[in-house]
């Protein structure tokens, strides 16, 4: 165990670079790419490695894949993996047969529809959008993606306020654009950047387990309290940008927190900016995940599972009293108004709603949970887990007092995973994040939780922790 506790201390001086991610450089990645021995797919990703520009946590790739269907994909052997990562976009799994009908129909009648246009399925997808968002969250944009909209909210916020500065979260991630990169709060994504985006303030996040600010009562409402400090002290802030649940390594705030953040964001005027993009479109057992804290934001922003995992889509939603920028270009993104991504988007909540899949979330959810705490209460490895809806991070420590990283041992959980077709993605370095398809069955489920909870245990056995 002493070496485990010395391990994570050498470790910890290069944490930011493994805060967004597995590490694809690593000698277990290494070791994971000698061990395919398939010619076809070593010459996809020697193709790969020779025509890509390389980027962190992409180049060099983990496999190659030549399917994906419902909440699997499958490789050029033909293993299949279960996919509880999908980048966030599989809500409704892979290649859904109402999101590819819909698409082909459109496909064939109207493919495109420059900006100065409008077309019925944009203006049909954007009234559904509001319906289901609620409130007064009633006028939409669209653009090709997540980091567009983020942009989008920025540009809105400072019209409407007069104000330029933001405040944000420290190890949030909001797109990889440098307006985005400026706003977000993981080092590994400024870093060598020079000058961003002036006028930014980082706070920390409400954060349960290893928070930076403690409270004897075990409240996080003191963390919004931050917030008004740094707003008051600061001046000229016109927006506050957060995840309501922070997907990447699951930090799940109080309902008081949100709510204490939404008083203070009103008392100064401060504009109140979701990004819902990873975790919206019913990952949480709602819509919009704010919707599960009672609380509404002045903007909010979606993208990624919006397009039913097929086509890139995002909108920012806001309210009709900021609809004040007719001479500003918020977005002028080429493909503002796609028959083809609207008609994935349209789809995609139809199917939703059909199936009832925000009542099923809500009941793996539950599910999740007793399984996940049992393997707690039996496994030392895991120092917390927590979650919503089909959204639960397992966080690895070597030491439950210290709660020291268990980096080593999370990469090994993950490839002993993946040997046994269960993808996921590690987060912080020791924070196993799941996230499967909300279609995904109980029996699925419990077999990929099982193929989980086996793998633990190898690793448990691995590293002494018995």
């Amino acid at each position: 165990m002493e070496q485990a506790v010395r391990r994570g201390e050498h470790d910890a001086a290069n944490t930011h670079h493994r805060s967004e991610g597995d590490v694809n450089t690593t000698p277990a990645r290494v070791t994971w790419a000698s061990s395919i021995n398939d010619e076809r797919t070593n010459v996809m990703l020697e193709q790969d490695a020779k025509v890509f520009l390389h980027q962190a946590m992409s180049t060099p790739c983990l496999d190659a894949l030549v399917a994906a269907e419902g909440i699997y994909l499958e490789d050029a052997v033909g293993k299949r993996y279960m996919d509880f990562h999908g980048n966030n976009v599989h809500q409704l799994g892979h290649g859904h047969p109402e999101v590819i009908k819909k698409i082909t129909e459109q496909l064939a009648q109207l493919p495109f529809s420059p900006r100065r246009f409008t077309n019925q399925v944009a203006i049909d997808c954007a009234t559904k959008l509001t319906e289901v968002c609620g409130g007064e969250l009633n006028r939409v944009l669209f653009a090709p993606g997540g980091t567009s909209v983020v942009g989008m909210a920025l540009k809105l916020a400072r019209h409407v306020t007069g104000n330029s500065k933001v405040v944000s979260l420290w190890d949030s991630f909001h797109g990889a654009s440098l307006d985005a990169i400026s706003v977000g709060g993981e080092a590994c994504f400024r870093e060598g950047m020079g000058p961003l985006m002036a006028g930014v303030e980082r706070i920390p996040p409400a954060v349960s387990y290893r928070g930076a600010l403690t409270s004897p009562d075990g409240s996080d409402v003191h963390y919004a309290d931050y917030l008004e400090y740094v707003i008051e002290k600061e001046g000229g802030i016109g927006a506050f940008i957060a995840e309501v649940v922070r997907n990447t390594d699951v930090q799940v705030p109080s309902k008081a927190y949100w709510q204490r953040v939404r008083e203070i964001c009103d008392k100064h005027n401060v504009m109140l900016i979701i990004d819902d993009i990873p975790n919206g479109m019913g990952r949480s057992g709602e819509w919009f995940t704010h919707q599960a804290y009672g609380i509404e934001p002045d903007i909010l922003c979606i993208g990624k599972g919006f397009g039913g995992g097929m086509v890139p889509i995002a909108a920012m939603i806001t309210k009709d009293k900021y609809n004040s920028a007719s001479q500003v270009s918020l977005g002028h993104y080429t493909h503002e108004k796609s028959p083809i991504g609207c008609a994935a988007a349209l789809a995609t909540i139809e199917v939703i709603e059909r199936d009832d899949l925000l009542n099923k979330v809500k009941a793996d959810s539950e599910y999740m949970r007793q399984k996940l705490m049992t393997m707690k209460n039996k496994y030392p490895l895991i120092g917390d887990v927590r979650g919503i809806g089909l959204l639960w991070g397992i966080e690895l420590v070597t030491d439950h007092e210290t709660k020291t990283r268990a980096f080593d041992e999370a990469e090994s959980l993950l490839y002993r995973c993946l040997e046994n077709g269960l993808s996921f993605k590690v987060s912080q370095g020791n924070v196993a994040q799941l996230s499967p398809p909300l279609i995904i069955t109980r029996a699925e489920l419990d077999n990929a939780l099982a193929n989980f909870e086996t793998a633990l245990l190898q690793v448990c056995q691995e590293f002494n922790y018995v």
